[in-house]
């Protein structure tokens, strides 16, 4: 009897520390590597990158203004993250649980807000899968555009900020939604999980690009408005010269 109730008293015990508790994650394994590690190596490499991003920014285009660069140096992390990052999960989400590579450690660590990421979940397969292969390379190309100086720069621009606003609201709502109407919790309740991973973290995609969009949209409307003062100037010109010959 004993046996018995220890064995149903360890089955509702989950092995894991996602919520909900009764998720199931297959195969899943601790992280070997502590959070500081962890946390020290993804910066280290975001630091690099925007550090040689920087050296081929002033190589290229030394007269660039400040905020094309810090322009790029964002459309530059966002094409790593989104291919590289976002990309292993797209490929390899349903092998999350065991995964003890650097990225499969960061992605469990982060799944602590949101064990969506654990289980294959559709929506968040999806979102990421579309993220990884369509905003990530975009980004990439997006960085060049605004290095040269392209005219298409603000046209990708609107293009690559609305996807990623758009793809944020869709995974807090769907989250929300579950949590609400569901009484589905993914995040664990301690504050740095939910406020700094989930949402914080997060809303970064919505400050920036809210910032870039609206630069690019009111830069195109300004070039509209230039454009449309020279049409009206020629016009104008013209129809005096055809006056002159009545």
């Amino acid at each position: 009897m004993a046996t018995m109730i220890g064995n149903m008293t360890s089955n509702l015990v989950p092995d894991h520390p996602y919520y909900p508790l009764e998720v199931e994650i297959a195969s899943y394994l601790a992280n070997e590597w502590s959070v500081p590690v962890l946390l020290s190596i993804f910066s280290s490499l975001c630091a690099t990158i925007l550090a040689v991003t920087l050296a081929i920014v002033r190589k290229v285009h030394p007269d660039l203004h400040d905020a094309d660069k810090a322009a790029i140096w964002w459309f530059v992390l966002c094409g790593f993250i989104h291919t590289f990052f976002e990309g292993y999960f797209a490929v390899n989400h349903s092998r999350m649980g065991p995964a003890q590579d650097l990225f499969g450690q960061l992605w469990k660590e982060y799944a602590l807000s949101d064990s969506r990421y654990l289980t294959s979940d559709p929506f968040v397969l999806c979102m990421e899968t579309i993220t990884a292969f369509t905003w990530g390379p975009l980004s990439f190309i997006l960085a060049g555009l605004i290095t040269t100086s392209h005219p298409l720069r603000h046209s990708l621009q609107i293009i690559v900020c609305v996807g990623q606003m758009y793809g944020l609201i869709l995974y807090y709502a769907t989250s929300m939604f579950d949590h609400y109407y569901k009484g589905v919790a993914y995040s664990r309740p301690e504050f740095v999980y939910f406020w700094i991973y989930y949402f914080f973290i997060n809303f970064i995609w919505a400050i920036i690009p809210g910032v870039l969009l609206y630069s690019s949209v009111t830069a195109t409307a300004r070039a509209f408005e230039a454009l449309n003062r020279v049409s009206n100037t020629r016009g104008y010109k013209s129809f005096k010269s055809s006056n002159k010959f009545e």
